[in-house]
């Protein structure tokens, strides 16, 4: 799996995508709530990584935050431009931000660390601690299973977690957790878990 399949997996159900999952309000209220919770940071620039639609980000702005949203699809990117003409969006790769060392104040990876292997999760969370400010905020957001292992995603190959295992991982990079949520299959959806964290811990 490399970072032009998933762009290309996405960009063929760009459309799809957006008409089912490209409002805030088809977010889960609890981890929108999470999420507005840990990184309403003013002042301080967030990112939100695989922004797809872009619709995070604006509930974010909405939020007063500067926020930018980075995706690697072109098609989510024109979107979320016209959709949200008041944010900043761009094309950009997590393993290679364009961020200068400790110049973010908060991440947001909502479900888009589920398509990298995970040996190549250690090497983008240190990607995060580089640019992440002393005492930024981490949210990200995954499938969660009793195992890590690859599933038959509905548009391209991803990886489920044990939380954690995540939150291990999030720890050797340097982030301490702070919070965690977790939900259940309810039939229609895999188990969930998002975690917000902070390097350095508190």
């Amino acid at each position: 799996m490399n970072v032009e399949q998933v762009r290309d997996a996405y960009a063929s159900v760009a459309h799809l995508y957006i008409d089912l999952f490209g409002a805030a309000h088809q977010v889960p209220a609890e981890d929108l709530s999470l999420i507005g919770r840990h990184l309403t940071i003013k002042p301080g620039a967030v990112l939100d990584l695989g922004c797809g639609p872009g619709h995070i980000t604006g509930y974010l702005r909405s939020l007063g935050v500067d926020a930018t949203g980075i995706d690697l699809v072109p098609e989510f990117i024109a979107h979320a431009k016209a959709t949200h003409p008041d944010g900043t969006y761009r094309l950009g790769s997590m393993k290679n931000l364009d961020a200068g060392d400790g110049s973010i104040a908060g991440i947001l990876a909502y479900y888009s660390l589920i398509h990298l292997p995970p040996q190549d999760l250690d090497g983008v969370l240190a990607e995060f601690r580089r640019v992440m400010a002393p005492a930024g905020t981490l949210v990200v957001g995954f499938v969660h299973g009793d195992d890590v292992a690859a599933f038959d995603h509905k548009v391209v190959t991803a990886y489920r977690w044990p939380v954690d295992e995540f939150s291990a991982r999030l720890a050797r990079a340097g982030f301490t957790e702070v919070e965690r949520l977790h939900r259940p299959a309810d039939g229609t959806q895999r188990p969930q878990a998002t975690i917000a964290a902070v390097l350095g811990g508190r």
